[in-house]
């Protein structure tokens, strides 16, 4: 999942019933028992198999479907269907049945955040909020994860907890405060994390061209000439630095570390947890390169999957790794 926007209110939790137009083929928010949600898979021609499920470019889902007004499908599915494929897209299937329980009910939670009845959907299904593919990405060991969790959802308070989860936090969980302002929450002010050793995105280091990150940096960077020096400002309690100084032939400029990270590119800098920002030795400056060093993939604010996969491999189960990484919640019913 990755941080589209964040979630500034508790959401219903109930969901908001679903008047569909066009093709609409029943709606099992209307008549079910179970909760269902929105989903809106985009563009493109659905067919329904059955009562219970339909063709969507080229994949199953479970559910009923109907087009927006300008043509979209939206996809109608019970909540815990829908975490069937999300829980497998999610976290490796293959991973430690408490890991994959503490993401069922993260999962669940985020879901219940987003209910939105003056909209036509509830959710996207790409990293914008939660990846969904339909059936064919479910399997048994993510299906037991929801099946064993069934109903369980992350609570603070009389409401639902704000969760949000990254892959790797790099050692350090990020306080929602620091990654993106506003009131800090006190479940979410960040953690050490000892657990996530074993991904390969735990530290890295990334070599680029000076003239690319000039290049990409070009709106935040324009009228400095040519860069002689990047510098970090002190790190915050996670060990991530906020802004980044840039130094140029002409002027220094100070920058948002997220704004460094959208324009190079989340996958050129995995995460703002950097450490160490080098210049090659001096050459040309159409040859020289900069080093990047830092660790962790994502915004890490929350669940840290692989945490979550370390925890559960030393023994813990579901509810100590969401105490861990959200401390003050407690696991309740939807």
């Amino acid at each position: 999942m990755n941080r589209a926007e964040f979630v500034g209110g508790i959401a219903a939790a109930a969901f908001a019933r679903f008047s569909g137009t066009g093709d609409d083929i029943g709606d099992p928010a209307s008549n079910a028992q179970a909760q269902a949600l929105r989903v809106l898979l985009g563009r493109g021609d659905a067919q329904a198999l059955d009562a219970q499920t339909f063709l969507f470019q080229g994949r199953r889902y479970r559910g009923t479907f109907s087009r927006t007004e300008d043509g979209q499908i939206v996809s109608v599915v019970a909540l815990e269907q829908y975490l069937y494929s999300v829980v497998s897209r999610e976290m490796p299937h293959s991973w430690p049945g408490a890991a994959l329980q503490a993401q069922a009910i993260v999962a669940r939670t985020y879901v219940l955040q987003r209910s939105n009845p003056t909209r036509q959907y509830d959710l996207v299904p790409s990293e914008a909020d939660q990846v969904y593919t339909g059936m064919d990405a479910e399997n048994l060991q993510s299906t037991a994860a929801v099946d064993a969790t069934a109903g369980n959802v992350l609570r603070y308070g009389d409401g639902f907890a704000q969760v949000l989860y990254s892959s790797c936090c790099g050692g350090h969980t990020e306080s929602n405060a620091d990654a993106w302002g506003g009131a800090p929450l006190a479940y979410l002010r960040g953690v050490p994390c000892t657990y996530c050793t074993d991904s390969h995105w735990y530290a890295w280091s990334q070599k680029l061209p000076l003239d690319q990150v000039q290049r990409s940096l070009t709106s935040s960077l324009n009228g400095l000439g040519d860069l002689t020096g990047i510098a970090l400002d002190a790190p915050d309690a996670s060990g991530r630095a906020r802004f980044w100084t840039f130094t140029g032939t002409a002027g220094s400029q100070r920058v948002k570390a997220s704004a460094v990270r959208s324009q190079l590119g989340t996958r050129t800098l995995p995460s703002l947890l950097v450490h160490r920002v080098q210049f090659d030795p001096p050459q040309p400056q159409a040859g020289r390169m900069v080093t990047i060093e830092g660790g962790g993939l994502g915004h890490g604010v929350g669940l840290c999957q692989w945490g979550a996969r370390g925890m559960a491999l030393s023994g813990a189960g579901a509810r100590a790794i969401l105490s861990y990484y959200y401390p003050g919640t407690e696991i309740g019913n939807a």
